[in-house]
């Protein structure tokens, strides 16, 4: 009888604390979707530039006013936006609390000219500080089919995002084009309005990237991260100069003080990101050959989802898209986290090449309170895929 009194108990519990997670409206999934909140649902485009109740497509002018010339009010007259050059557009301004649920955009021109800041409450420097391509795991500026959980990207080029950016005040989303041409953005951004728990962390996603790769020095993906939260995503964008199998490098997490060795130490970059022996398959070929090659994959959470080969003339060097998200797997950190990779490939000799390569990542993580400064983002120059 105690047991099933503790049974009951414990179910009770649970609950309750499902309820509060749906009455905040923040942690919705197939296993609580059918319980009502008293969140409220917003949405801002080009057709709703405030996200305001009952005031989307009301526009007399914009970007489809010429397509709408017959129609007038109401049919489709502000689908998207034009970014000048060398200018700053505000996505989203939100004034109350609630969480970013989803973001929809595609935009035109170049995606490592497009750069999304993403401000919460009253910070002056941004928490989210990406290239809009590889904010989406589209580094290389080509699309590539990405279909999991935390993001996706569909034909042509949609990309959508479902991290969830919970605030307290104020969020503030902008999209910088350096370009020196104008671009158009079509977009999307889903939020909720509601009350935020006491522990929930602030989101974040910082840029790097480094051209060659100094010999025999580790990639730094981040190492200014202090503070309480957990790290939940890695994008690398990774080209290769040289001929062989380049991903034999280990992936370390240093955490809470640790020394010169991570508490956190993978066995190679390939299996980081949940694949094995270089993502080689091997096939068959009309001639009955059997070939081996990469196999892109895309999954949940990890993937090998961009593979762009070589034709031995002028796009000669092999490029990379991979992603590794942990969603159920988060990596928490109570003090600072700092993470880095190795590029190894192969001597003659069976012995590790330390290699020189392009390397550009999107690190992803959750923390409490303000997070330092990051690290100034490269030049158009040092963004520029060649």
């Amino acid at each position: 009888m105690r047991k099933t009194g503790l049974l009951v108990l414990l179910y009770i519990i649970v609950l309750q604390v499902s309820a509060q997670q749906v009455f905040n409206g923040i942690d919705n999934n197939l296993g609580n979707l059918f319980r009502v909140s008293n969140a409220r649902t917003r949405s801002i485009s080009p057709e709703n530039f405030t996200g305001a109740k009952g005031k989307g497509g009301m526009a007399t002018t914009g970007t489809g006013s010429s397509a709408a010339r017959d129609l007038g009010q109401g049919w489709k007259l502000s689908p998207s936006v034009k970014i000048k050059a060398k200018s700053t557009f505000t996505i989203a301004e939100i004034d109350s609390a609630g969480s970013i649920q989803h973001i929809w955009m595609t935009p035109t021109g170049n995606w490592r000219y497009s750069i999304l800041r993403f401000y919460w409450d009253d910070e002056t420097t941004p928490s989210v500080e990406v290239p809009v391509g590889d904010f989406f795991g589209m580094g290389w500026g080509q699309y590539a089919a990405l279909n999991s959980l935390a993001v996706t990207v569909n034909p042509g080029s949609a990309f959508n995002c479902y991290w969830p950016m919970p605030f307290r005040k104020k969020c503030r989303i902008t999209m910088e084009n350096i370009d020196e041409k104008d671009m158009i953005l079509y977009y999307q951004v889903d939020y909720i309005l509601t009350d935020v728990p006491p522990d929930a962390a602030y989101f974040h996603a910082q840029f790097r990237r480094v051209n060659p790769l100094p010999y025999k020095q580790d990639y730094v993906l981040v190492d200014d991260i202090k503070g309480k939260g957990q790290y939940v995503g890695t994008y690398i964008a990774w080209g290769v100069h040289n001929n062989g199998w380049w991903g034999e490098g280990e992936i370390k997490f240093f955490m809470d003080d640790d020394g010169p060795y991570p508490t956190i130490c993978g066995t190679g970059t390939e299996d980081y990101f949940c694949g094995s022996y270089d993502f080689d398959t091997k096939t068959r070929n009309a001639a009955g050959v059997t070939e081996t090659n990469y196999t892109e994959f895309s999954t949940a959470y990890t993937g090998l989802h961009q593979v762009i080969k070589g034709d031995g003339h002028y796009g000669s060097q092999q490029r990379f898209g991979m992603y590794r998200w942990h969603i159920t797997d988060p990596i928490r950190f109570e003090k600072n986290l700092k993470v880095t990779i190795q590029a190894l490939g192969w001597r003659d000799g069976g012995r590790y090449l330390p290699l020189q390569d392009d390397i550009a990542s999107t690190v992803f993580w959750y923390q409490q309170g303000a997070h330092t400064p990051f690290p100034k983002l490269p030049g158009k120059d040092g963004l520029e895929v060649n």
